[in-house]
């Protein structure tokens, strides 16, 4: 069989008059805005959470609620839990953010929305951030909600059907996460992986290095930042734990990819597919014209037709 990439996605014609008008509003509206290592991260969480830039103000789900578990270490990890009724599955979603911003109830809104259309139980994991809590801080708290999710879906939820994923840095996280459940536990049960704009080589890509100074929410410099704040101390950035691109892929579950033509992280995405088909796992690709670094957060077709082919994905993959 055959596999070939539609080329007219990603050309200039392609992009919709809606997605440009949004990209244009994006750029005015980071045009002055500081780098978050020029503030700090305190005071960058501080502004996201208010909506001051490019996102709008966090809006709560009321359906949404949030318990502890304990880490190996005695540190207490949030969960945001958003469930449908009766849930026939369980996700387990790690946030974006660069490993340095973002917080589990920033996307409530679309979470709810994943959770009640696709029938499941949503688990977000508010993880430690970079700089106070470097790698392997926050992967290492994706593990643990993984183990305790494993453990007590059934009780918690009355399933041990189990998907998970993640936006930009969640994306990521959801990578390193499946492979650890698979070395280091032998879990590989998962039914699914909803990878979405994903970086999977802080190594840095071709698309990441060459995207320059364009203000779409991720910037070469921003990616550069991320990862520095992520990785402080000497270590290689192709460990299969830090890149999981460069993992043995073998065994894991469907995954869906999703990436826009804007996005820095393009290329993270197009060879991560490519990787895991190679391996021998089932893959899809949904590319969409002119969508740039977290598209799904503004109200658009482009986002709307992103979010259901997500439903669609997890409907087939849950049963």
């Amino acid at each position: 069989m055959t596999l070939s990439l539609d080329q007219s996605l990603f050309r200039a014609d392609a992009i919709s008059d809606e997605t440009k008008a949004i990209n244009s509003a994006v750029m005015q509206a980071t045009a002055h805005l500081p780098g978050w290592w020029e503030i700090g991260a305190p005071k960058m969480r501080e502004m996201r959470i208010r909506g001051e830039g490019p996102f709008p103000p966090i809006e709560r789900s009321k359906l949404a609620r949030t318990r502890e578990i304990t880490a190996p270490d005695g540190h207490q990890i949030p969960l945001r839990i958003i469930a449908a009724e009766n849930p026939r599955g369980v996700f387990l979603h790690f946030h974006g953010g660069g490993w340095v911003l973002g917080t589990a109830d920033q996307q409530d809104r679309v979470l709810e929305r994943l959770a009640l259309e696709a029938g499941l139980a949503w688990v977000s994991v508010d993880y430690r951030l970079a700089p106070e809590d470097p790698y392997p801080a926050g992967p290492d708290d994706c593990e643990t909600a993984a183990l305790w999710l494993i453990k007590n879906a059934k009780a918690e939820f009355g399933t041990d059907r189990l998907a998970l994923g993640g936006e930009s840095a969640g994306g990521h996280l959801a990578a390193v996460t499946l492979l650890r459940m698979r070395d280091r536990h032998g879990y590989a049960d998962f039914r699914g992986a909803n990878l979405v704009f994903g970086a999977f080589d802080l190594s840095m890509t071709p698309s990441q290095r060459r995207f320059g100074n364009d203000r779409l929410i991720l910037r070469t410099i921003d990616i550069e930042k991320f990862a520095d704040a992520f990785l402080p101390a000497p270590i290689d950035r192709r460990d299969p734990d830090v890149s999981p691109l460069y993992a043995d892929l073998n065994g894991l579950p469907p995954a869906l990819f999703t990436i826009g033509t804007r996005d820095a992280l393009l290329d993270d995405t197009l060879f991560m597919h490519g990787r895991w088909l190679a391996a021998g796992n089932r893959a899809e690709l949904a590319v969409y014209p002119g969508g740039i670094h977290g598209f799904i957060a503004f109200p658009s077709t482009l986002a709307r037709a992103a979010v259901a082919r997500m439903i669609e994905f997890l409907g087939r993959v849950m049963v």
